[in-house]
């Protein structure tokens, strides 16, 4: 599909169409909507595979740009009513997925994003021809510049892309599936707040405490992030476009960028507002730097909790044991019966790929030279993948593994009689060292606590009885 060669394409068996630009004349393959410049693109920038594609959702959001741009020129006198309103409708079908096929570049490009701009434009404008009834290529009566990228740079339309496909993933994919999650563990906290545990710091035996006290800590990790989230939003929702090349907003009116952002907060429901600073919003990515961070927090929380649950789980008969995780899918192509928890495995490796993006991220928001930043491509494609990955697998990870998983008491109360730490509510009544002598004598020994305890004859039977109640141990009296 890619190829520049003259032969006939054998998908369609017709010969490729020639076009040309201002850099000279290619073959287009028959079947596309592209031009020239993609067409370059494709042939200097042969890097990666699939991976490698600009995200879908990036290409939807610069469809919605340029639709709205057609409208409000056609509204202003500046564009004829045919040509917008064919724009608008290619774009409609663009945004709808009818044409993905149609855009084949990769994230690593020019590093504004010029080139899919253009493979957007480039579209645009023979889709439009077509539903004019004119001749794909021939650029008239809609040119991929003059009309389709009017009033805009790639500059400050690929970021306002950026923008509004980022802010979308966060609202419909990262928040929700954090919000499942967050309900889940929450129903544990409830269902579990009567179950006295051991409590482990150093993975070495504590004091006790509640299952549902040590899920509420779970619970309020995965609460702070969307609160984290939630208050990013305002600093993504401003939008460069308005800004032209470098900021100044050359070849555009004055009102253009405030009616743009109210055009797009108006198609998306979402609380799109013109950037108040171009320069800012052109040459500086601050804010995708932030909400990266955010995702990256949130990672670090998620790994946290999806390895407390693999190791409280760990067994079934030889590891802790506590709980039990959904038995989704045989753990072991060799070993009969095994189930492994493979929603953890998940959960810890989108961490992982999240906080390696976080990287990339943080590189490219400190590679603003003057008035652009040059490294947009690669910010967006991993914001989006971090994004949908922490809300994919948040409900994937609510569902399979958190919503199903059961306690298993009996072990519960083993672990707990079996600490010796629960020798620590004896410190107000006999003293630290005291309390310290019996529960090394108890390890070295391998007696129980109250057998060293009674033996060691700083207490009786009864006061051990008295003083050791875990129920009471998980909270100030």
């Amino acid at each position: 599909m890619a190829s520049s060669s003259t032969f006939p394409d054998p998908a369609i068996g017709l010969p490729p169409r020639v076009e040309s630009d201002s850099m000279g004349s290619l073959d287009i393959p028959a079947d596309c909507l592209w031009g020239c410049q993609t067409q370059r693109s494709l042939m200097n920038f042969p890097i990666g595979g699939t991976e490698s594609k600009m995200p879908l959702e990036v290409i939807y959001g610069m469809a919605l740009v340029k639709k709205c741009c057609a409208e409000y020129h056609a509204e202003i006198g500046k564009m004829d009513a045919k040509v917008a309103g064919a724009i608008a409708q290619a774009a409609d079908e663009v945004i709808a997925g009818h044409h993905d096929r149609q855009f084949p570049l990769v994230t690593f490009q020019t590093g504004s994003g010029t080139q899919t701009n253009m493979n957007v434009n480039e579209v645009l404008s023979n889709r439009a021809i077509q539903i004019l009834g004119g001749e794909v290529g021939s650029k008239a009566p809609v040119h991929p510049n003059d009309h389709v990228n009017k009033g805009q740079s790639s500059n400050d339309s690929f970021p306002t892309a950026m923008h509004l496909s980022l802010t979308k993933m966060v609202v419909e994919t990262t928040i929700p599936g954090m919000e499942a999650l967050l309900a889940a563990l929450n129903e544990k906290m409830e269902k579990f707040s009567d179950i006295v545990k051991i409590g482990r710091t150093h993975c070495q035996d504590a004091t006790p405490l509640t299952l549902g006290q040590e899920f509420s800590g779970y619970a309020m990790q995965v609460e702070y992030g969307i609160q984290r989230l939630k208050n990013s939003l305002p600093s993504i929702c401003r939008l460069a476009l308005g800004g032209t090349a470098v900021g100044t907003g050359l070849n555009t009116s004055i009102g253009y960028d405030a009616a743009i952002a109210e055009r797009l907060a108006k198609a998306t429901g979402l609380p799109f507002i013109t950037a108040p600073n171009k320069f800012e919003a052109l040459a500086g990515h601050d804010s995708l730097v932030e909400v990266s961070g955010v995702l990256n927090t949130i990672a670090c929380s998620l790994n946290k909790i999806a390895n407390d649950l693999r190791m409280l789980a760990s067994g079934p008969r030889c590891g802790l044991g506590e709980l039990s995780l959904p038995a989704n899918e045989p753990g072991s192509s060799i070993m009969p019966g095994k189930v492994n928890p493979t929603q953890c495995e998940a959960m810890t490796m989108v961490c992982a790929q999240v906080m390696g993006n976080h990287v990339a991220v943080t590189v490219g928001g400190a590679q603003g030279h003057f008035e652009l930043n040059v490294f947009k491509p690669l910010m967006i494609a991993n914001l989006l993948q971090s994004a949908r990955l922490v809300g994919d697998s948040s409900q994937s990870f609510s569902s399979r593994c958190v919503e199903g998983l059961t306690v298993n008491k009996s072990r519960v109360d083993e672990l707990m009689n079996a600490s010796l730490m629960l020798v620590t509510a004896l410190n107000p009544h006999i003293g630290y060292d005291k309390a310290s002598e019996i529960a090394k004598k108890c390890h070295k020994e391998g007696t129980t606590l109250k057998e060293g305890a009674v033996a060691s004859g700083y207490l009786t039977a009864e006061q051990f009885d008295e003083w050791i109640v875990p129920s009471e141990m998980i909270g100030p009296k």
